[in-house]
């Protein structure tokens, strides 16, 4: 009799959404990738590849596109009909 009663256990979000999260997770981690290295093995010598084009600009608008297609994922409603 309990067999019948107990309820189907559902997911809180739907498959699409755990696959556009784990891209944004991939795009955030892809952006600090990007962003590390770039340092001097010589503490007295300063390298000037800390403040190249891909540590400044390209690394942290991946990390931030990254974070809004996370939210995107958080946000969409698969069960939703027009």
């Amino acid at each position: 009799m309990k067999d019948n009663e107990q309820e189907k256990q559902e997911f809180l979000f739907e498959k699409i959404n755990y696959k556009i999260l784990l891209i944004g997770i991939g795009v955030i981690v892809l952006g600090f990738i990007l962003m590390s290295g770039g340092g001097s093995d010589d503490p007295k010598v300063f390298n000037e590849s800390v403040f190249n084009f891909q540590r400044i600009r390209l690394a942290p608008t991946m990390v931030l596109i990254g974070f809004g297609i996370t939210i995107y994922s958080i946000l969409k409603n698969p069960k939703k009909t027009n």
